[in-house]
């Protein structure tokens, strides 16, 4: 079962990496995936770029699992030295760009819903291939939502090393904006907008939020952007900066986007609250089974689509977010085989 599964999956992965398929440019790919759930009799739903399957036999009155991950990759970075493009294997190395993030997890857990779909489980069942994910995009995860019945938990199959990322760092970009007014720089005239943001600047590098999470650590704000000025000799009249901040669960995005307002000068506007950490109970069934199997939940400070569904969700899926976004980005053969194993062993037959 593993071997034919596992094989279908590998073929399926060379034509994704051999499809572009950078954020909201995802099409053809999508059109493969279409093309190949039609062959394996499936009859798939698709809203812009994205895919979804029910399995045969839902119920409305039964709990529903949604097993997803994401088409989209991001672009090739520079230092690539291999045609990220050519499915390249190397020993159990499958090379390519989107192999580890996140077309290993997209793959197997494709190939495991087709079998948990042959035998009538406690629970309904959808398969999502999502689209817009590396961008959070307004066409991805959250146009479909909508149109999916209730979900009860959801599995998203971003590269964990097949341990249950448990929790997940939300994100809140926030531009911040102070006023000043120019001048010439040998007389001292005007008033210099970068020294006004100066003790915000401070405060924000500073200041500690008091409430750390024992999975994913404390909530961190980091100034990463900073634009002023226009020459040496002109006092700046205005000063931007972009400030990155990394919620865990015990602080939503409206409440620290509030809290800094009240102790910043300049003025602050949030670009979205949308995404948000996420976290499930360690005492979800489904948690249990992962610990059961000697698996360690943890922590995950990177963002995937978990941040855009209201309802409980689990992170695990094959390979390692390390390689993740870097140059030879690849999967080994042996990890999606392994990952069909163990989603089968733990999905089949569980209470969600």
């Amino acid at each position: 079962m593993t071997r034919e599964y596992t094989d279908n999956a590998v073929e399926l992965l060379r034509k994704l990496i051999a499809t572009p398929r950078v954020s909201r440019e995802e099409q053809a790919a999508a059109d493969i995936l279409e093309e190949t759930m039609r062959k394996d009799g499936l009859h798939p739903r698709r809203e812009a770029n994205n895919l979804w399957v029910t399995a045969p036999g839902f119920e409305a009155s039964r709990p529903t699992l949604l097993l997803n991950a994401h088409i989209d990759t991001v672009r090739p970075v520079a230092s690539w030295t291999r045609d990220p493009h050519h499915p390249e294997m190397s020993g159990d190395r499958l090379y390519g760009i989107g192999s580890n993030d996140c077309g290993g997890g997209l793959v197997a857990l494709y190939q495991v819903f087709r079998h948990l779909s042959a035998t009538r489980q406690s629970y309904n069942l959808i398969y999502l291939a999502s689209a817009e994910e590396e961008v959070s995009g307004s066409n991805g995860i959250s146009r479909v939502l909508p149109l999916l019945p209730p979900i009860t938990l959801g599995l998203v199959g971003e590269p964990t090393g097949m341990q249950p990322a448990v929790a997940e760092k939300g994100l809140m970009v926030i531009d911040m904006t102070s006023h000043g007014r120019s001048g010439h720089a040998a007389r001292g005239e005007g008033e210099n907008a970068l020294y006004k943001m100066l003790d915000d600047l401070v405060w924000l590098r500073d200041y500690r939020f008091e409430k750390v999470s024992p999975l994913l650590g404390p909530t961190l704000m980091n100034v990463t952007v900073l634009q002023t000025g226009t020459q040496h000799n002109v006092v700046p009249d205005l000063c931007k900066a972009i400030i990155d901040v990394r919620t865990n669960e015990f602080y939503d995005n409206e409440e620290v986007f509030g809290f800094i307002r009240s102790h910043v000068s300049s003025e602050v506007k949030a670009r979205s609250f949308r995404l948000r950490s996420s976290h499930i109970d360690i005492d979800h069934p489904l948690v249990q089974r992962c610990l059961a199997a000697g698996m360690r939940p943890f922590g995950s400070p990177t963002l995937s689509d978990q941040a855009l569904m209201p309802f409980p969700s689990l992170k695990l899926g094959p390979g390692e977010s390390a390689r993740s976004h870097s140059a030879d980005e690849y999967i080994c053969l042996t990890e999606i085989k392994k990952a069909i194993e163990q989603y089968v062993s733990l999905l089949d037959g569980v209470t969600i």
